[in-house]
């Protein structure tokens, strides 16, 4: 095993430039965060949540993103479910819609939604995913804003947190 461990990060090394090993990395780490619904927005009214999204391998990157070399990035799943407090009922939301930006709102798509929210649907749902839009400009950017478009059926007594994961897929750059 002790022989196997430096041959492995030797690999690493050699690929690691590669668009191949790129994709892999890309498609394996989701881009997560977590948006607070504030106790204060009103059921029936549209509101929104923003914050920004991060992705583990952003952090073996010295400038916070390695993309260059991969391409047709799309959303291929999206969870969502309550962190704090753990048992918030996602069925407080009537709707839920998702985009995706850079860090300044610009170039917003929508990646995931539900509209049809049931009221007994617990902590955590999957979302329906929009993936008819390639994302290959936004990952290569150090941030990427996730913007929240969401309606209450209730009103709530404290803060609720969702935490979002989009799980991404990616192809080697053909060049």
């Amino acid at each position: 095993m002790r022989k196997l461990f430096p041959f492995s990060i030797a690999l690493m090394m050699i690929f690691s430039g590669c668009g191949m090993f790129e994709s892999v990395v890309k498609s394996t780490f989701p881009y997560t965060t977590t948006l607070t619904i504030p106790a204060s927005s009103k059921p029936g009214e549209e509101c929104t949540a923003v914050s920004m999204a991060t992705s583990y391998d952003q952090d073996f990157i010295r400038d916070g993103n390695d993309a260059n070399h991969i391409e047709d990035v799309r959303i291929v799943s999206a969870k969502l479910r309550s962190v704090d407090p753990s048992d918030f009922n996602i069925g407080n939301l009537v709707s839920a819609r998702f985009y995706m930006s850079t860090h300044d709102g610009k170039d917003e798509v929508l990646v995931a939604s539900r509209s049809d929210i049931t009221p007994a649907v617990g902590n955590a749902m999957v979302l329906d995913i929009d993936n008819s839009s390639f994302l290959d400009h936004l990952i290569r950017q150090p941030d990427v804003r996730i913007r929240m478009v969401y309606k209450l059926r209730n009103g709530i007594t404290s803060d609720a947190n969702l935490r979002l994961v989009l799980g991404i897929s990616a192809y080697p750059h053909s060049d």
